[in-house]
């Protein structure tokens, strides 16, 4: 795997666009599922001259945008103390991701959410799902899987390893006041370019 950029800046701007298979020569390369998503981040967390290759920035999140299997798009991302996504999702892209140093808490949703059409949803109780991840932990999960991710520590940076497939074609943000999630904004490419 290559980086292929560094960037810092308080999010994560993850981009491209691809078809759902990419092609080498005239044979086509199978999508990656989502355990192999999960392999791949696995195995980069791994790698610890790669993760302390990224910079660490007190004040905002850093990344490295990565060859991910298959066509995929894949970020090392660090995260400072106290710093989160919000809610968000990542529309039709299946994903994984590993902490590879420090700890963070993911909070999702058990429930499907519609795709179009709505601006403000009441949820059922008990869809809210909550996973701390410690060092060389992770997840895979499927399109439009809804989920926070925040380093909770008070002193300590944590660093993780990102795969999407097909490459992020959007990222929807959400805002959250108890059982009301609303969606607030629709990110695509050009807007982290």
């Amino acid at each position: 795997m290559d980086a292929t950029s560094a960037v810092a800046a308080p999010a994560p701007g993850p981009g491209g666009t691809s078809s759902a298979a990419a092609t080498e020569g005239s044979a086509r390369v199978p999508a990656p599922t989502a355990a192999e998503l999960l392999d791949f981040v696995r195995r980069t967390a791994q790698d610890t001259a790669l993760i302390s290759s990224l910079p660490l920035d007190p004040e905002g999140r850093t990344w490295l945008r990565l060859d991910g299997p298959g066509g995929s798009e894949a970020w090392l991302i660090s995260w400072p103390p106290g710093t989160g996504t919000g809610w968000h999702d990542h529309a039709e892209s299946t994903g994984a991701f590993t902490v590879a140093a420090g700890a963070l808490r993911e909070l999702s949703l058990a429930a499907r959410l519609p795709t179009d059409g709505w601006k403000t949803l009441e949820l059922s109780e008990g869809v809210d799902r909550t996973r701390l991840l410690a060092t060389g932990q992770g997840r895979a999960f499927g399109r439009h899987h809804v989920h926070e991710v925040l380093n909770e520590s008070g002193h300590e940076h944590a660093v993780s390893v990102h795969a999407y497939y097909p490459p992020l074609p959007q990222i929807r943000r959400y805002s959250r006041t108890g059982a009301v999630l609303r969606l607030e904004q629709t990110e695509r490419p050009e807007d982290w370019q």
